[in-house]
């Protein structure tokens, strides 16, 4: 096999670099004073980790009542916790003075009495608020490059496929300093790449063999719910046949991770080998070894995420090598 191509090499070194993701200052708590009105009124938490119930049993420090979202102030004891759950889960930040949506500091809890009146205006002024940043976003790219949406409406030719975790707290593009147009983005719980899953499928397909990419990135993150969900001995419904790929992982890898004393570093050694997996699973197809085959590229590659620090860690998966041991049961190369 012939190396990887400088170029390439170049090219993914210079999104990997470090990024320092700010954090923003904490906001102080000042809720509006309850009025005297008649109407009904609810407590409600603002959010700090907001996912299915099944999820929020694996991920929180709590469990919700079922058929609720995850919705808890930590602060709150646990004699009062009922009451730190909403359905559907809102947060709001009204002040005292105005009836103006205020947005929340990120990751803070404040704990409101809200009307149904107010959870109305926060879900009307919560929609609004993103057509007023999109606006802002157009207005800053046309002032700094009056031809930058013209060369979008052109077409795309992406370097990169990335396939992530639907987490929230990852967004792609801003991790890797990317701008709009540079990276093809595929993103699911756990970030899986089953090769029943005709989505998953389809987007490898067109990212090869019609838009060229020349990395595809597998990128997990640690601390990552579906994977820890997998590792919880309960019945999660219809997560269920999802998350049975993940304990497949743990299946063939069960020695290493039983020998890990140590649950939170087994849980962040699981997360790595999902990725690892799914990297496999990548290279076993058609349109991946055809097009190396042809073109040297694409070139596949693992990494992880880390809140703690924001960086990304690369898992420095030797295609070449995986390619190899992958094509003596799935050997598809030849068109």
């Amino acid at each position: 096999m012939l190396p990887a191509r400088p170029a390439l090499a170049s090219s993914l070194r210079s999104i990997a670099r470090p990024i320092v993701l700010p954090i923003l200052p904490s906001r102080p708590s000042t809720p509006s004073t309850p009025s005297a009105s008649t109407t009904p009124r609810r407590t409600v938490s603002r959010p700090f980790i907001v996912s299915a119930a099944p999820f929020a049993t694996s991920c929180c420090g709590s469990t919700p009542p079922p058929n609720v979202l995850a919705v808890k102030n930590p602060s709150s004891s646990s004699s009062s916790a009922s009451s730190s759950y909403f359905s559907p889960c809102l947060s709001s930040y009204f002040s005292s003075s105005t009836s103006a949506f205020n947005p929340p500091a990120y990751r803070s809890f404040n704990t409101l009495q809200m009307s149904a009146e107010d959870v109305s205006k926060y879900l009307r002024q919560s929609h609004d608020r993103l057509f007023d940043n999109n606006r802002a976003w157009a207005a800053e790219k046309a002032e700094k490059d009056p031809g930058y949406f013209a060369k979008l409406a052109e077409g795309q030719s992406p370097e990169y496929l990335w396939i992530g975790c639907s987490d929230s707290r990852i967004p792609a593009e801003q991790i890797t300093g990317l701008e709009p147009g540079e990276a093809f983005i595929h993103r699911n719980i756990a970030n899986l790449v089953c090769n029943t899953d005709l989505n998953v499928m389809s987007v490898i397909n067109y990212a090869v063999r019609h838009l060229g990419v020349k990395h595809i990135i597998v990128c997990g993150h640690y601390g990552c719910g579906g994977v820890k969900a997998a590792m919880t001995p309960k019945d999660l419904g219809l997560l269920n046949p999802w998350l049975r790929n993940i304990r497949d992982v743990y299946r063939l890898h069960e020695k290493e991770l039983d020998a890990i004393p140590d649950q939170d570093r087994r849980y962040d050694r699981l997360v790595e080998l999902n990725v690892e997996e799914q990297c496999r699973n990548i290279i076993k197809t058609a349109a991946v070894q055809q097009s190396y085959a042809k073109n040297q590229f694409p070139i596949v590659h693992g990494w992880v995420f880390g809140f703690h620090d924001g960086l990304l860690k690369d898992l420095k998966i030797d295609f070449q090598a995986v390619l190899k041991d992958v094509q003596k049961i799935y050997n598809l190369a030849d068109a």
